[in-house]
């Protein structure tokens, strides 16, 4: 794990495309003390689960050439939604002065929508980032995981 310290009352973001933990350090930065606080979670099945459809064909301008168009990846727009949904619930606690310090941990594709999606008044407050896929694990090994 990167070398983040968490410092006390921090608010700690354990998100991926689709679950976020929101979680208080009660602890000190050398020994945590994580609380659940709030728990965000959307369904977000895979792509060949959404689509009912085969991609469509498009004609060129010209001729009768045709040519097959992109499956659109639902699950990657799902995860981009959850993202915006996560920056808005953030900043709901940054104006109600709920976080001082905010350290975002999250798979790097995840954490790279979540930074588009900031608001100046979270991303002036994240003290670390950890690119790391957290969500499926118990609190318990969250908290050991963090503390290094």
């Amino acid at each position: 794990m990167p070398d983040v310290k968490i410092p006390h009352d921090a608010l700690v973001l354990i998100g991926d495309g689709e679950k976020a933990l929101f979680l208080r350090n009660k602890g000190h930065a050398a020994r945590l003390s994580l609380v659940i606080e709030e728990v965000l979670a959307q369904d977000n099945p895979a792509t060949r689960d959404q689509g009912t459809e085969r991609p469509g064909r498009s004609f060129a301008g010209t001729g009768t050439r045709r040519s097959a168009m992109e499956q659109t990846d639902w699950h990657r727009l799902g995860e981009e939604r959850f993202a915006v949904d996560l920056a808005l619930a953030l900043r709901r606690y940054a104006q109600a002065a709920r976080f001082k310090e905010l350290i975002v941990v999250a798979p790097p594709r995840v954490l790279g929508n979540l930074r588009k999606a900031f608001h100046r008044d979270v991303a002036e407050r994240i003290s670390g980032e950890i690119a790391k896929e957290l969500t499926g694990h118990p609190l318990e090994d969250i908290q050991r995981l963090l503390a290094g």
